[in-house]
């Protein structure tokens, strides 16, 4: 993607907070994703507007469903991440096999 420089005004403490955590040539990669995050969060509100002025606003319960439903596939992500941890962990015993 082609680039170009433009010029921002930032408040001081923020701009050296970023930068010193971002560190040398990272500044520009963190606002671009900065920016990028906020754009997809707009589009996103966008989206929600027009699926509401379609079908309505969600109900509780329908709420409730899809936040029990997220909690579960975070549930299945964390236990995949675990297997994955401990296919990766050196085994015990010198056989080359788990113990």
């Amino acid at each position: 993607m082609a680039t170009k420089k433009y010029t921002v005004t930032l408040p001081e403490e923020l701009a050296e907070a970023i930068r010193s955590e971002v560190g040398p040539g990272g500044f520009s990669r963190y606002v671009t994703h900065a920016i990028e995050r906020q754009r997809e969060s707009e589009r996103l509100g966008e989206a929600v507007e027009w699926w509401e002025s379609e079908y309505g606003e969600a109900t509780d319960a329908e709420m409730a469903e899809a936040a029990a439903e997220r909690r579960g596939i975070e549930r299945a992500h964390a236990r995949l991440a675990e297997e994955r941890q401990a296919a990766h962990r050196p085994t015990s015993g010198g056989n080359g096999q788990a113990a």
